[in-house]
């Protein structure tokens, strides 16, 4: 399963991804894993949460974002959930068609491994793709 958290910028996304983390870990028969851009909410998260921030990789397209998630899922096959934060510098480089299809890629994972991923769009709902709205968690 794919989820999807859009929205503006203020909107309160992020504490509401990182109380869903948190409540998953404590339920959880495998791993959590938490991903950002920044390791600013790592406290935040309940120690049980593994924590990856991404700002001493080099991830400019949806393409080698999806090889890093890949990487980490290959690590440990029992990672039941993902979140995912500060998509924003990838995302704002690409055009709707690219985006549309890195989620159905990312569904397609999903479906393969068995884990879900919820992720954080900063941007209005009705600015992304018609074929992402399915996604998008209200």
């Amino acid at each position: 399963m794919v989820q999807i958290l859009a929205g503006e910028k203020g909107e309160g996304k992020t504490k509401r991804m990182i109380t869903m983390a948190n409540e998953a870990s404590k339920e959880a028969k495998g791993c959590v894993v938490f991903i950002d851009d920044d390791n600013s909410h790592m406290y935040d998260l309940h120690y049980s949460v593994r924590f990856v921030d991404t700002p001493k990789f080099i991830m400019e397209s949806p393409q080698v974002f999806r090889g890093f998630v890949c990487g980490i899922l290959s690590q440990n096959n029992d990672i039941e959930k993902v979140y995912i934060d500060g998509l924003k510098y990838i995302m704002e480089k690409v055009d709707d068609k690219e985006f549309t299809d890195f989620i159905n890629q990312l569904d397609d994972i999903s479906k393969e491994t068995e884990t879900d991923f919820t992720m954080i769009i900063s941007r209005k709902k009705e600015e992304l793709p018609s074929d992402v709205h399915p996604y998008i968690v209200k």
